[in-house]
């Protein structure tokens, strides 16, 4: 009997790490094909027959985030209406069709249009992967395996870096775009194949045997089972009413002031990430290094936020998330003020590295918030903090370039390009303290053990 268990705990715990595999592909791609923005942007600038300024740079840079915005705010929404599976597979291949199609673009008009659209895809992917990755890792896992999941993305901006250093000489800004491609290929027959639905999805939909069995399939009973009260089945009148209960689940009473100051600390969070990710291979050259050194800079930069945020993460689980998330900002902050000195190269890249851990604290944030909602609520709670977010993230590019414009113009002296960034990042750190904690919904983590029992599916 107990070698039973064993093995079926061993087939649960397999069974997640492919959940983790594919949504952190999927996020390794979502980060290339935005970060591949910012290690194209010299390139862009260089580019005479469009004759791009830094000002009209950072607005198509904005434009991509305007379509996440978008798509974050409504797919994100409707995960939790017609399921985090579809949604998932459906934003997968709407983004990988879109980002070659840029590269083929006659004109800047063209390309940003293009990125716009790339952009609504990206905008479902983030929540819906925090959201299935939360669902289906054991509690005492959740902040590690979130921080593991979304490390894909700084994964995917070292990625950007690397093809950059070798793509960029020999084909141009447009290659890069081609790469955005891979997923159909690499990831996409393996989400078809191995992704599940989310339990509380189904539950919530009347379809009991199916989540029963993926609970037992995946390991989910008592405490490891995900968080909040199961759903009662309703025959919905549907989406109206589902998307005035998960409101109310959001924004009524006591959860209000949480719910806005999170949202602000995502604004500035996703304005770290962008603006820094936009403008730092250009703030480089500007500081003299040449293309290859600014590009090797945005390589160390992401290779300190995946190894930092996945120690911070496996640290949150243990000392708790907001006293990790307010240092992460602090650090950010600090990286980004120590460029001032203008340091050797090794102690230069050391920073680099923190700077990239630091500004990359929205991954903190995001499992952070999926930690205080209840599940059934989980995946439209974090579409509207990122959304919301986009702000930031839309403000970020073109922040960057309204800066390096003043810079050039003699109105703002060089160390504003540094400045500009810390001070929104010990803003963060300062509302992370004030974020009220209401885990009322983490006692009752029995979705599992309330389901019906039957077979376990051969696949998703």
């Amino acid at each position: 009997m107990s070698a039973r268990n064993g093995n079926t705990g061993r087939e649960a715990t397999r069974s997640t790490r492919w959940i983790l595999l594919i949504c952190c592909l999927t996020v390794v791609f979502d980060g290339y094909d935005l970060i591949v923005y910012g290690a194209v942007v010299p390139d862009l600038l260089a580019h005479r027959p469009w004759a791009l300024t830094p000002s009209d740079v950072g607005h198509i840079g904005s434009v991509a985030l305007v379509g996440m915005l978008i798509g974050a705010l409504v797919v994100g929404t409707l995960t939790d209406i017609v399921g985090r599976r579809r949604v998932m597979i459906g934003c997968l291949v709407w983004f990988s069709v879109a980002m070659p199609l840029t590269a083929l673009a006659p004109d800047p008009e063209v390309f940003a249009l293009l990125r716009f659209v790339t952009g609504l895809g990206l905008g479902g992917v983030v929540p819906t992967a925090i959201a299935l990755t939360a669902e289906y890792s054991p509690a005492r896992r959740r902040q590690l395996n979130n921080a593991l999941m979304f490390s894909g993305y700084s994964v995917g901006g070292v990625l950007a870096a690397i093809l950059a250093l070798v793509l960029l000489p020999v084909g141009g800004f447009r290659m890069m775009f081609v790469v955005g491609a891979a997923p159909l290929v690499l990831v996409l027959p393996l989400a078809l194949r191995m992704l599940p639905e989310s339990i509380t999805f189904l539950t919530a939909k009347g379809r009991h045997d199916e989540a029963a069995a993926y609970a037992r399939r995946f390991g989910l009973t008592g405490h490891d089972a995900p968080s909040g009260p199961t759903p009662a089945p309703r025959p919905v009148s549907g989406v109206e009413r589902g998307l005035i209960e998960t409101g109310k689940m959001i924004l009524g009473g006591h959860r209000l002031p949480m719910t806005l100051l999170l949202w602000t600390i995502s604004i500035i969070g996703l304005l770290l990430v962008y603006g820094l990710n936009t403008w730092l291979p250009q703030f480089m050259r500007n500081a003299g290094y040449s293309m290859g050194s600014a590009l090797t800079f945005l390589l160390v930069f992401n290779i300190g936020a995946v190894a930092g945020v996945i120690i911070a993460g496996a640290l949150a689980d243990r000392v708790g998330e907001k006293p990790v998330i307010a240092c992460s900002f602090c650090v950010a902050a600090a990286a980004v003020l120590l460029f001032i000195t203008k340091p050797a190269t090794a102690p230069l890249l050391l920073i680099g590295a923190l700077a990239g851990f630091g500004s990359n604290t929205q991954t903190l944030v995001n499992g952070f918030i999926g930690g205080l909602y209840p599940t059934q609520a989980r995946a439209t709670a974090l579409g509207w903090a990122l959304g919301v977010g986009r702000i930031g993230a839309i403000i970020g590019p073109s922040y960057g370039g309204y800066i390096l414009t003043q810079m050039d113009a003699g109105s703002l002296s060089g160390n504003w390009s540094f400045y500009a960034f810390a001070i929104p990042a010990v803003l963060a750190a300062i509302l992370t303290v004030l974020v009220p904690r209401h885990r009322s919904t983490r006692s009752r983590d029995t979705v599992a053990a309330h389901l019906p029992t039957t077979h376990t599916p051969d696949h998703p």
